[in-house]
């Protein structure tokens, strides 16, 4: 009686009930044996049937477990550019000695008699898919639901375990089919007639400097840019600069989510706010601010950057499948235009027991390389240097792509490879001429898939973690100034140069400056 009840309401059974024994038990699981009979037939009856199939279905997709080796047998035949048919087919089972375990020659037969064409192949095939991926659901729910009982299980390891799961079976089984060219036509020229009728050159995210835009014309959509340097060069600090430049650009600001697997979230924001107030990072850090400084620091920093739409993520030991997951809730539900992740080499890959850490790091660069492509967006990551820079000749310390730490998947995934490098990093403080190059930074593009190779200085003015144009005002050294006044900087240059502002103008001028230049 209580069964029959349970047949008669199904409705309201679905949306009381949340034991998974009375929402299973006694059912079949999906399947569609009518339609796995139908594709193996049309395979066999119809030549280039299993090309559309096998775009579609893998082995497993199958319900029958006849149905499965039969599928493999095909692939094992078009493996070898065989016909396949039924002939072939028999003779395939035969050779891996699985023709009765399959039913003999009558089913193989049988099925053939099943199917009198392949005219809905595509149609039977995402049926099969369809089903398989219910099944699919249903067998991950069920480990989900098990692993959620024990107490043993931390329960952000369940929650990355279930999602790339869910996510394993979208990438594996739910493919983008081609593109006619016609259609990708209409969409490229619409592309070049957006970007010719633009007054800016920038078709990307802007970097925020003129020399590198000029070469990149922003980040591209899709692109993965990698950022390599030595240890304290400054990645972090340029990362952070590319990052506040796109989100306060004044006629095109961009969303950014920023993962720091090495800074926690405050150590990043006092960054920034130093670079955008101009007040030293040793000050902010300490908290050492004089009473114009403060409002120097609300004025030029916080205001603006409150409104700033940049989001920091400083999880430790970030895998990939976490990355994946906030990036596309960012996208969603902020409609991020470019992340940052610093750094590669910290990041986790999928845990495979035999996999090691150069595997490990090719597969997270291509999983990148992926995730820019979904989301059409850019993607920064920053990467270490190897110590083979080190042992190279003194004047030969350019970074060069074999460099690249741990992996030179990283090489061949990026659709650009930009190197920092700083002379004054190896103790070289004067160029060819003879001229100082405080702060000079090379950004030196190695590879550069849609453009080219250039070599850009910028100048590094790190107490500030500020990057700028390198001829764009070598006397700045971004020290405090109060406001107001004519204020004017001593001297250009030097540690000290945030103390050697003085106001001409000022009572405490006592004549000692009277022979400076302003």
């Amino acid at each position: 009686m209580e069964f029959t009840n349970l047949n008669k309401d199904r409705k309201s059974i679905r949306k009381t009930t949340t034991d998974l024994g009375s929402m299973v038990f006694g059912k079949v699981p999906p399947q569609a044996k009518e339609a796995e009979e139908a594709i193996l037939g049309a395979i066999m009856l119809e030549k280039g049937a299993f090309d559309t199939v096998i775009e579609i279905l893998k082995p497993e997709c199958f319900y029958i477990d006849a149905h499965q080796r039969i599928f493999k047998a095909m692939q094992s035949l078009a493996g070898k550019n065989s016909q396949i048919d039924l002939l072939t087919v028999v003779e395939e089972l035969k050779f891996k000695e699985e023709l009765d375990l399959v039913g003999g020659a009558f089913y193989v037969t049988r099925l053939t008699n099943a199917v009198v064409s392949s005219a809905n192949i595509d149609a039977h095939s995402r049926i099969v898919l369809q089903k398989f991926i219910q099944r699919e659901l249903i067998r991950i729910s069920g480990e989900i639901i098990g692993d959620a009982y024990e107490d043993t299980i931390d329960v952000f390891d369940l929650l990355d375990d279930a999602e790339s799961k869910l996510f394993e079976i979208t990438n594996n089984h739910l493919r983008k089919n081609f593109d006619e060219i016609e259609t990708v036509l209409v969409k490229t020229i619409k592309r070049i007639e957006d970007m010719r009728n633009r007054q800016e050159d920038i078709t990307g995210v802007p970097t925020g400097f003129a020399s590198l835009d000029r070469v990149t014309y922003g980040w591209q959509p899709t692109d993965l840019i990698v950022l390599a340097a030595r240890p304290s060069v400054g990645k972090t600090a340029f990362a952070l600069n590319l990052a506040r430049h796109a989100a306060l650009h004044p006629t095109k600001p961009t969303a950014v989510g920023f993962f720091s697997l090495e800074m926690s979230s405050s150590q990043l924001v006092q960054r920034i706010l130093s670079a955008e107030s101009e007040i030293w990072l040793e000050k902010i850090a300490r908290g050492q601010l004089e009473e114009y400084e403060m409002k120097q620091l609300y004025n030029k920093g916080i205001n603006r950057l409150t409104k700033a739409p940049i989001f920091i993520d400083d999880t430790a030991a970030l895998n990939i499948f976490e990355l994946r997951a906030k990036c596309r809730r960012l996208k969603t539900k902020h409609n991020v235009g470019l992340i940052i992740i610093d750094y590669l080499q910290l990041m986790s890959g999928s845990g495979e027991r035999n996999a090691n850490r150069e595997q490990e790091i090719s597969k997270i660069s291509r999983d990148l390389k992926g995730l820019a492509k979904e989301l059409q967006i850019p993607i920064i990551a920053l990467s270490q240097l190897s110590r083979e820079v080190e042992k190279r000749k003194e004047g030969n310390k350019m970074p060069q792509l074999s460099d690249l730490r741990e992996s030179g998947a990283i090489e061949q995934d990026a659709d650009m490879v930009m190197f920092l490098y700083r002379p004054e990093y190896y103790d070289i403080t004067a160029n060819e001429f003879g001229e100082q190059n405080k702060g000079e930074t090379h950004v030196k593009i190695a590879k550069h898939r849609n453009g080219s190779l250039e070599l850009i200085k910028l100048k590094a003015l790190l107490h500030i973690q500020k990057f700028i144009e390198y001829d764009s005002d070598p006397n700045d050294t971004g020290g405090p100034r109060p406001k107001g006044g004519n204020w004017k900087p001593v001297s250009g240059g030097g540690d000290d140069a945030a103390k050697l502002y003085i106001n001409k103008e000022s009572s405490m001028n006592d004549g000692r400056f009277d022979d400076v230049s302003f």
